[in-house]
């Protein structure tokens, strides 16, 4: 198992159960990409995925897919890619935060900071957002 740098390696790792949602109207599994990353790379850090889905940029159907996987026990965290932009069809933080019973708000400022040195500036384009709703992050 790759470690990664800044993890303090004394402390016992805990492998958590992932689901990951690639919101797009366009993305099948054979072409998600995102998708596709988020989860090898949840692999390779010694996590278990227990379910993916694919869904339209539709509020409804993000709403019903998340608000599955918060209330089954054997998911901890939910991974989403997809729909944060400034479209019109980019619908995710909409549909997701309500849905919070706690935002993370530091988790939007590192991953700017850490989009920055890969995608520059482009990463003001994205609305990132993470928080815990039920026992689920």
């Amino acid at each position: 198992m790759k470690r990664k740098p800044g993890i303090d390696e004394s402390l016992e790792f805990y492998p958590l159960n992932i689901a990951v949602l690639t919101v797009s109207d366009s993305r099948t599994e054979e072409t998600d990409t995102s998708g596709g990353l988020l989860i090898e790379r949840a692999k390779e850090s010694g996590h278990t995925l227990v379910d993916r889905a694919i869904v339209k940029d539709e509020v409804s159907d993000i709403r019903a897919v998340v608000t599955r996987w918060i209330a089954d026990p054997g998911i901890d965290v939910v991974l989403t890619t997809g729909g944060t932009g400034f479209s019109p069809r980019d619908v995710t933080p909409e549909a997701i935060r309500p849905l919070f019973r706690r935002e993370m708000d530091g988790f939007s400022i590192v991953f700017h900071q850490v989009s920055l040195g890969t995608v520059g500036v482009s990463t003001l384009q994205s609305r990132a957002f993470a928080g815990q709703a039920g026992e689920t992050f």
